[in-house]
């Protein structure tokens, strides 16, 4: 029997899970959720921008949603700029005995340690009075750093240091809140955006260093941070608009896990808007963009992950995994106890169903 699944959110990521949604056979899609009111009312493929008619008609409320009695939700909205109205949702949804598996709020992907426990005892309540699960994920933060250096981890005899890199162009990433709002791309470096504010870097990687961190039985002593930033040379546009000269133009963070003294646990992204800004930062393993995770122990690791697809270039093949740690996670989710589910507690997450006859060459 095909898994009930509700959606919201149809952004980047949330319009490649719905579409991951509709394809599979997994799946019965119960409704979809929007923000915007331009697009109450569209079918639910043509927000996936699929040429399919679902007969599934977006609403613009969780109650309406939630009133199908689906099994999961499948939650995408957006976290970063308003995280308590995330939670809020979140709880409404569990209480409801609906279980939740999405891209947001990502502090509940780990938020132990990170967030005060007032937020977290509530969402956590809310799983046990509904008896369902929640399970927050992504790519960076997300599975690059937590799946995949848990499974070389898990190969070492002795492990150091654990290194998670983003290295990326983001010229054609197409999120104008997060690119200008929220990292401050194109702003004057004599402000400081969200993602720059004391604390706040250590409080969205916060959750992925935490989680290394338990998953490596370690005890941290701090969190740090530091960052640099680079101003456009002149003006030029990107996908998300433009970049005047001496605008934010590339931006390069460290957040790390500190033990005894040392850094333990580093989480580092090399942003850029164009390849030629700052050559001497870390250069990807291949063109646009690649993401690494480097073990400093017994043995040694370096990998490099270089996502490609089909039907964009590197940013959206990053989008497109994440939204298929989403969906394809959504039964693992089900079976679990009660309660915020994490990379630790789950079960490996593959993809039955999945496989595809190759394409024309």
């Amino acid at each position: 029997m095909a898994i009930r699944v509700a959606h919201v959110g149809t952004g980047n990521v949330g319009r490649l899970a719905l579409a991951g949604l509709i394809e599979s056979p997994r799946y019965e899609l119960t409704g979809v959720c929007v923000s915007t009111p331009g697009k109450v009312g569209k079918d639910a493929g043509e927000l996936a921008g699929l040429d399919v008619t679902t007969g599934v008609r977006a609403v613009g409320d969780l109650d309406t949603l939630l009133a199908a009695a689906p099994d999961c939700v499948v939650y995408c909205a957006m976290g970063d700029t308003r995280m308590q109205d995330a939670i809020g949702d979140c709880r409404r949804i569990l209480a409801a005995g609906v279980n939740v598996v999405g891209s947001a709020p990502g502090l509940l992907q780990y938020p132990w340690q990170v967030l005060p426990e007032k937020y977290i005892a509530p969402v956590e309540a809310a799983a046990r009075e509904g008896g369902s699960s929640l399970f927050i994920t992504g790519v960076d933060p997300g599975f690059t750093n937590d799946l995949l250096p848990f499974a070389l981890a898990g190969t070492c005899q002795t492990v150091e240091q654990v290194r998670c890199m983003e290295i990326a162009d983001y010229a054609t990433y197409d999120g104008a809140t997060v690119m200008f709002d929220v990292m401050g791309f194109g702003k004057p470096l004599d402000e400081v955006p969200m993602l720059l504010q004391p604390g706040v870097l250590s409080l969205a990687w916060g959750p992925a260093i935490r989680q290394l961190a338990a998953g490596l039985g370690i005890t941290l002593e701090q969190i740090t941070e530091d960052y640099e930033r680079v101003p456009a040379p002149e003006a030029f546009d990107i996908a998300a608009g433009h970049i005047p000269e001496g605008g934010l133009a590339a931006l390069r963070f460290e957040i790390r896990g500190i033990v005894d003294g040392r850094p333990a646990i580093v989480i580092e992204h090399v942003t850029r808007l164009r390849e030629d800004l700052r050559p001497e930062w870390t250069r990807p393993a291949q063109a646009g963009a690649s993401y690494r995770v480097e073990i400093t122990g017994e043995p040694s690791y370096l990998v490099d992950i270089c996502p490609t697809s089909r039907k964009g270039d590197h940013n959206h093949a990053a989008i497109v995994a994440a939204a298929g740690r989403i969906v394809n996670a959504i039964p693992a989710v089900l079976g679990a106890a009660p309660g915020i589910r994490t990379t630790l507690d789950l079960p490996l997450v593959t993809a039955p169903g999945r496989f595809a006859a190759a394409a024309p060459r």
